[in-house]
């Protein structure tokens, strides 16, 4: 008979020490993964790092013979806890000896389990061969951006990973599996001195960056005319002493603000078009306030001018309840300015110019040539496919743009089908020079394994499309400028978890030093690449709750849905349908659908399945089913985490209740599942976006969880909703 012994996780975890890593690193920004793409809810590294550590590691009070006493068992408790406090903060993920630390600790657990002596603890090297060689992968159904099988890696195990979601799949690649693959390649690029060592993927990011350069320049040539520099005429310092020292000269446009219009519904107004605008402030630094000033000009006309210093900027045009127009004050309700975009009469007018100044933001007039050249563009198609409308999700529907192509403008659109384009440009020159290196000329694709020219080329295109996706969230008309003293720059388009209508957008240049330029986002990309030599991982597209082969004999670690909080699926579509554009020759087994797969994403969507009691039996049989093959597949003698966030209504009231925590601890239950621990996880930013209200994940509990024996005795009804009562409270009292 095999005896399972206790986990770490099982007992105790210095909970303290985790939450503080893991809020801070929520602020880290350059070679954090995070900044490889975005991904919805991701769990902090600190945190799945912590939890798969105690999760493999004995507890002391599992080897009695060794640890006779509580004392003994105490102390030795604690040393772990010191090697989990160690290693939880972001900067111990660059220190090999840290890692090492605790890469010894899980080969110390294993070897004791198999009656093994351990490896040297000294000999890095050897702890990890025998990781490879014993240790059970850890697989997570439920991967999304990859934090739980990257984290597996980092500590020396194979990691496995899958996702329904295309984009998820392909992000995770990029972020574990890839890497690991080109660990200690020389960049192919010609200009690049090899005579150095490249440790890690190092080279493979290096490339990134030279290839990243080159689409720069090749598509400034291509397009940069659509984005002038702005001269500062004489005229434009009357009156304006922060202009005065830029006169005659020209500067850099960082973004294009416009407003977007509707017809007025007065009468008197004859049809005349007026901006909805939800704020006119532009700047409210202190001692450099700026704002757009509307000038009626009388006949229905009127005109914008930049105002500086001081002064009270005039209120918005468009609040919750409805806009109003700007000339003659009439009401303008929701449902007039919804039937104008509807019949495809909402247009913009550029409203201001953000330039370069020395070390500030210069806010200057419109111009009619700025807005000439802006709508000179000629795209040469739109893209087509649909926005799927989950209402308070996707609200942009509702006022007519209902394609994924009416959310840019033709400027915006003839510049990201450029970058799109050069990426696979990029890729044959790759593959040129990577054959002139002397790569394997004969190795088969990326996508169907292989690590020579080809492969290579893929995997440096893979990174060059996702630069491109970062670009995208920084480049549609749901970018709003931010005005506020620390940031004078484009909000991205996923400022919450939702597409919003956004009133006045701001136009990014992708050619300036700033606010999403494609320089800075290769930057981002490239630094996101992990350099350590992780162990190697495999990411596939699979249905959870369908054949999981990847789960045989894993300890099962995930991050699952969260019933109804996040549509992953129906905010994912914004970046597939340019993935799909760009990367469908690399990965052509993801990018078959036209959209995302939905109708099986286990989110328990009310429009979705013709209402909220049918969305709830689809996600409890969905969710149940995901659960079962995780008991039937996974190893015996680990325990199960899963993490489970919730939402800020959630834990607001009484305890914590919600339908979709009901059902899960049901979905547990019936797979035939036992809860031994829960862990109140903070793994969520105190200063979110206030406009996520109610919907804001507030935090995670982690879900510690055996295999129900089959001898297992039963309670009362009544006993179990006791119990639950009582751990709902520990957890709202934790949290």
């Amino acid at each position: 008979m095999t005896v399972h012994r206790k986990k770490l996780i099982e007992v105790s975890l210095p909970l303290k020490a985790i939450n503080a890593a893991s809020a801070r690193e929520k602020s880290i920004r350059h070679g954090h993964p995070s900044t490889l793409h975005l991904w919805w809810a991701r769990r902090p590294l600190a945190a799945c790092r912590a939890v798969l550590f105690a999760q493999l590691v004995d507890d002391p009070s599992g080897w009695p013979e060794e640890f006779p006493t509580e004392e003994a068992q105490a102390r030795e408790r604690k040393r772990l806890h010191g090697i989990i406090e160690e290693m939880a903060p972001w900067k111990a993920t660059h220190d090999e000896r840290i890692i090492g630390k605790a890469r010894y600790e899980i080969a110390r657990s294993l070897a004791r389990g198999f009656g093994q002596s351990p490896p040297d603890e000294n000999d890095a090297d050897a702890v990890l061969t025998y990781l490879h060689k014993y240790a059970p992968s850890v697989c997570d159904p439920f991967c999304g951006g990859g934090s739980i099988p990257l984290e597996a890696q980092r500590l020396g195990l194979r990691a496995h990973g899958s996702d329904l979601n295309p984009v998820a799949v392909v992000v995770a690649k990029a972020t574990c599996e890839i890497p690991p693959k080109f660990s200690g390649r020389q960049p192919v690029h010609p200009d690049v001195d090899r005579t150095g060592g490249w440790r890690g993927a190092s080279g493979l990011a290096e490339d990134i960056r030279r290839y990243g350069q080159w689409m720069r320049d090749e598509a400034e040539t291509r397009i940069g005319h659509l984005y002038p520099k702005i001269r500062v005429t004489e005229a434009m310092t009357d009156g304006r002493d922060d202009l005065r020292p830029y006169s005659g000269k020209d500067l850099t446009v960082i973004a294009w603000l416009w407003a977007r219009t509707v017809a007025s519904p007065d009468p008197m107004m004859r049809g005349a078009h007026v901006p909805l605008v939800r704020s006119f402030v532009l700047s409210s630094k202190k001692g450099r306030r700026a704002w757009v000033e509307p000038v009626h000009e009388g006949a229905g006309r009127y005109r914008f001018t930049v105002r500086v210093g001081s002064g009270t900027p005039p209120s918005g045009t468009v609040a919750r309840r409805g806009g109003r127009c700007l000339l003659t004050g009439a009401p303008m309700p929701f449902t007039h300015i919804r039937a104008e975009g509807k019949a495809g009469r909402m247009r913009a007018r550029l409203m201001a110019v953000v330039a370069e100044g020395r070390r500030q933001r210069l806010y200057l007039d419109p111009t009619e040539e700025m807005e000439a050249v802006a709508r000179s563009a000629e795209p040469e198609g739109k893209l087509s496919e649909s926005i799927s409308h989950w209402p308070g999700r996707t609200n942009v529907v509702e006022y007519g743009l209902t394609t994924w192509g009416d959310l840019f403008t033709d400027r915006q659109l003839v510049a990201l089908t450029t970058f799109s384009d050069l990426v696979g440009e990029a890729r044959e020159k790759v593959l040129a020079d990577a054959l002139a290196a002397g790569m394997d000329s004969r190795a088969p694709r990326l996508a169907d394994g292989g690590t020579g020219a080809q492969a290579y080329a893929d995997a440096v295109a893979t990174y060059l499309g996702l630069a491109l996706d970062r670009s995208i969230d920084r480049g549609s008309t749901i970018c709003s400028w931010d005005s506020s003293p620390k940031m004078e720059a484009l909000r991205n388009t996923f400022a919450r978890q939702a597409i919003p209508m956004v009133w006045d957008y701001a136009e990014g240049n992708p050619f300036s030093g700033s606010s999403g330029n494609w320089a800075k986002n290769i930057d981002w990309v490239q630094k996101a690449i992990p350099s350590g030599a992780h162990a190697r991982a495999a990411v596939i597209q699979q249905d959870a709750a369908g054949e999981t082969p990847l789960l045989y004999r894993a300890v099962v670690a995930t991050d699952p849905p969260y019933y109804d909080n996040i549509g992953y699926a129906d905010l994912s579509d914004f970046f597939y349908v340019w993935q799909r554009r760009t990367l469908r020759d690399v990965w052509p087994g993801l990018y078959r659908r036209v959209l995302v797969p939905k109708d099986e994403e286990l989110v328990a969507t009310p429009y979705r399945h013709g209402g909220k009691e049918a969305a709830e039996q689809f996600f409890m049989e969905g969710m149940g089913q995901a659960l079962r093959n995780m008991h039937h597949s996974g190893a015996d003698g680990f325990p199960v985490t899963l993490y489970y966030a919730f939402k800020q209504a959630e834990v607001a009231e009484e305890g914590l209740t919600s339908a979709g925590w009901a059902t899960f601890l049901q979905g547990l239950f019936d797979a035939g599942y036992v809860i031994d621990g829960t862990w109140p996880v903070r793994t969520e930013l105190p200063n979110r976006p206030i406009s996520l209200g109610a919907n804001a994940l507030a935090s995670s509990v982690v879900l510690v969880c055996r295999k129900r024996p089959d001898d297992a005795s039963a309670i009362t009804r009544r006993e179990f909703v006791a119990s639950l009562r009582d751990m709902r409270f520990r957890i709202h009292m934790s949290l």
